[in-house]
């Protein structure tokens, strides 16, 4: 499969199979079924994926903060 740039840095057009560890919540097959979308439907799956992560990465920063006492 060919590579192009993209910002500068090399993009396959496919999610590669091979990671050294792959994680078990389902985002690699994700990541998959979107790449095989057509442009318009990458994006908003791409957006929406973007939206949810951000979301856990948020609430989990607030559950460590609320965990370490004196931490201000």
């Amino acid at each position: 499969m060919a590579s192009r740039l993209v910002g500068g840095a090399a993009y396959s057009r496919t999610v590669s199979d091979q990671t050294t560890s792959a994680p078990t919540d389902g985002l690699w097959s994700r990541l998959r079924l979107i790449e095989g979308q057509p442009l318009p439907a990458r994006a908003d799956a791409y957006s929406a994926l973007h939206d949810e992560l951000s979301r856990r990465l948020e609430s989990g920063a607030k559950l460590e903060q609320r965990e370490t006492p004196g931490s201000r």
